[in-house]
């Protein structure tokens, strides 16, 4: 019974670490796309023109 409480903990850390890593990364990765997509187009029209 111990084992499967301790392996019952263990997925759920697992759960618990992967979800909170893909909606740290989502936002993280969001916000920092949406401001480099603006400066390429920024620096790449300032460098054509």
């Amino acid at each position: 019974m111990e084992t499967f409480l301790e392996f019952l903990r263990e997925v759920l850390k697992g759960i618990v670490r992967e979800s909170s890593a893909f909606f740290f990364r989502k936002n993280i990765l969001e916000n920092k796309k949406t401001t480099q997509r603006r400066r390429k187009l920024k620096g790449g029209s300032q460098d054509k023109h």
